[in-house]
């Protein structure tokens, strides 16, 4: 049976690369993103179907999830650093830089799943894209990211019982991104290539084959984890 996919934020970067390593693999693959020419541009480009939808947005999500009548699985991967606001006042400013950190690194994946949870299929996954910030110096970005995981193990309890996994892959430095909004600085690169134990930095497809494993029939007992892909600039046992 051919699986059905959803990979929110799939227009570029990690979430393009996930969707393109389904696509390849024959799957019937749904992306969305906020900007409908991206998303048609991508969805074209791939051979995949694309939707216009913000995950922070309910009514939005509520309308996406319309769509499936079973769902394989899904991919939160829509987030990142959100643009700087411009409150007029200190506090104000701090406020909305943690209020657009969670919206769009925490709330958009929980919106996004509890919408679709009704037709997540038995065997299928949620794979949901944290980040290295949420162990060291990472801000309300990190924290957001930190809050993630914690949901997923939640999550991993409730879905389980009917076959669903749900883990979240926790990505280092990676290039071919625009998380940085731009390029970084050599001296800045160095160094998060020199945290690392192999030496160099990731790769959008480093992420894109680790969702790919986890949607896997080898990844059937591997739930309510959070996977850490970074080179080994960090560590856990």
């Amino acid at each position: 049976m051919t699986r059905t996919v959803l990979v929110t934020g799939g227009t570029s970067g990690i979430g393009r690369a996930v969707a393109a390593r389904f696509v390849a693999d024959g799957a019937e693959v749904h992306l969305t993103g906020r900007r409908p020419e991206a998303v048609e541009r991508t969805a074209a480009e791939l051979g995949a179907h694309g939707v216009v939808c913000d995950a922070t947005d309910p009514v939005a999500t509520a309308a996406l999830a319309a769509r499936f009548r079973r769902l394989d699985v899904l991919v939160n991967a829509a987030g990142g650093l959100p643009a700087g606001p411009a409150t007029g006042s200190p506090l104000g400013d701090l406020l909305a830089t943690w209020q657009a950190n969670l919206a769009q690194n925490l709330l958009g994946a929980v919106l996004t799943t509890e919408a679709l949870r009704p037709v997540l299929a038995p065997g299928g996954t949620v794979i949901s894209l944290g980040s290295i910030g949420a162990e060291r110096r990472g801000g309300a970005y990190g924290a957001a990211k930190a809050a993630l995981a914690a949901w997923n193990a939640a999550l991993s309890a409730e879905l389980a019982p009917r076959g669903v996994s749900c883990n979240v892959i926790a990505a280092g430095y990676v290039e071919g991104t625009g998380f940085f909004g731009g390029a970084v600085p050599e001296e800045r690169r160095r160094a998060l290539i020199a945290e690392t134990h192999d030496g160099r930095p990731g790769t959008v497809e480093d992420i894109a084959a680790t969702a790919h494993f986890l949607a896997s029939p080898g990844a059937r007992h591997l739930t309510g984890q959070t996977l850490h892909v970074n080179g080994g600039a960090y560590t856990t046992r």
